[in-house]
């Protein structure tokens, strides 16, 4: 005679009750996704009117706190790094750097949201993560309006040349922008290839109820969390330099190493069973390839 399957524990019940995923729960969710798609498109007219200068939301939010603002001739690009758009060079390179990681964040996530999410997605579920990265992005944009904490004051800076001797086609931008962008394309893109790979091998008949072992998955156990850790703080890197880059990408991770590994590491050790177990054993690392 089978064994009646034992009732959940409070505290399995209690981390499911925190995942805002619905692991296992494998069906559409037109009313969620159409509610994240559209908090995270209206994320991006957000960003720019707390950027822009013309349409100073984020000067007169920062007043309304008490905090000092930078003057807004201070974030105007040279003619250098102009791009011909009124509308961009208003924001001037650090600004601009800022509203694209905005926009490729919320297109990421609209990507994942209609096309590499599986389980459902409840319309609470996704205001809550909507708005999360709607206030994030706003602090970062904040950050780099306020005078004490904006990177454009980072040192040191890269000096950009158009080719000419005259220093007119020179300019200098904070090295903390340039290394930011760099980490934020590398963060975005581990991530999402990460999540790419795991569909279409999910997507294959063969691999019906098998753990995803290929790709960027042979090098960390959760490795589309490292990619989403780095693009966070890279993004706080660009906006508040270099301690707010480290800080906001060192709590990132340790936030998903933790709770979020756990909660997975609970759910896929049910689901996998052995198979999960001999995983573990085959990729020791986390989220942090050779590290943690």
């Amino acid at each position: 005679m089978a064994s009646s399957p034992s009732p959940p524990s409070p505290r399995r019940s209690a981390k499911q009750h925190r995942d805002l995923i619905q692991r296992g729960r494998k069906k559409p969710s037109p009313l969620g996704t159409a509610t994240f798609v559209g908090l995270r498109l209206l994320d991006i007219p957000l960003q720019y009117a707390i950027l822009s200068p013309s349409l100073d939301l984020g000067r007169r939010l920062l007043s309304a706190l008490h905090i000092t603002p930078i003057p807004p001739i201070t974030v105007l690009s040279p003619s250098l790094l102009t791009t011909g758009i009124p509308a961009l060079d208003g924001l001037g390179a650090g600004g601009a750097v800022l509203l694209a990681m905005a926009a490729g964040s919320s297109l990421k996530q609209i990507l994942w949201v209609t096309y590499l999410l599986a389980e459902e997605f409840t319309p609470g579920a996704a205001v809550t993560v909507g708005l999360f990265n709607a206030f994030f992005n706003s602090v970062n944009s904040l950050l780099f309006l306020a005078a004490a904490t904006t990177s454009l004051r980072s040192l040191p800076t890269v000096v950009l040349s158009s080719g000419g001797r005259s220093s007119r086609g020179m300019a200098a931008l904070p090295l903390s922008i340039a290394v930011g962008a760099v980490l934020y394309v590398t963060g975005l893109a581990v991530e999402t290839v990460s999540e790419w790979q795991r569909k279409a091998f999910k997507a294959r008949p063969e691999n019906a109820g098998k753990v995803c072992k290929v790709g960027l998955w042979r090098w960390a156990r959760h490795i589309n969390y490292f990619g989403y850790s780095l693009w966070r703080g890279a993004y706080a890197m660009a906006a508040s330099g270099w301690t707010g880059g480290l800080a906001v990408g060192f709590l990132q991770g340790r936030d998903l190493g933790t709770r979020a590994v756990d909660e997975l590491d609970e759910y896929c050790g049910r689901r996998y069973g052995e198979q999960w177990a001999q995983f573990k054993r085959e990729v020791p690392y986390r989220i942090i390839p050779g590290i943690y």
